[in-house]
């Protein structure tokens, strides 16, 4: 991906225009044209972007295959709990051990 730097006018009503190569990469598969936009106020600049017309669609499968599943998740979980509950039960005993007199 190549970064381009714009300079645009903002009009009294604080309008720009977005350069044509931009709304060209901002075509839909369909070669429909995105026709709302996202602006991000990061502080000291704004980050625009296409807006997406079906967001849960489009991002449907991005992060399949990545990672454990929620049930290998879980039972991970599981397993670092019962550890952890164990040596914490183990160290109760030691503490309530009587010491034996000879």
């Amino acid at each position: 991906m190549t970064s381009n730097d714009y300079r645009m006018t903002v009009s009294r009503n604080g309008q720009v225009s977005i350069p044509a190569a931009v709304r060209a990469r901002w075509r839909a598969d369909d070669g429909v044209l995105a026709d709302k936009v996202v602006v991000v106020d990061m502080g000291d600049y704004v980050v625009i972007g296409p807006a997406l017309k079906d967001p849960v669609r489009q991002l449907r499968g991005v992060l399949a295959g990545r990672g454990p599943s929620s049930d290998e998740m879980r039972r991970q979980a599981r397993e670092e709990d019962a550890e952890y509950e164990a040596k914490r039960e183990a160290q109760r005993k030691e503490m309530h051990k009587s010491p034996r007199s000879a």
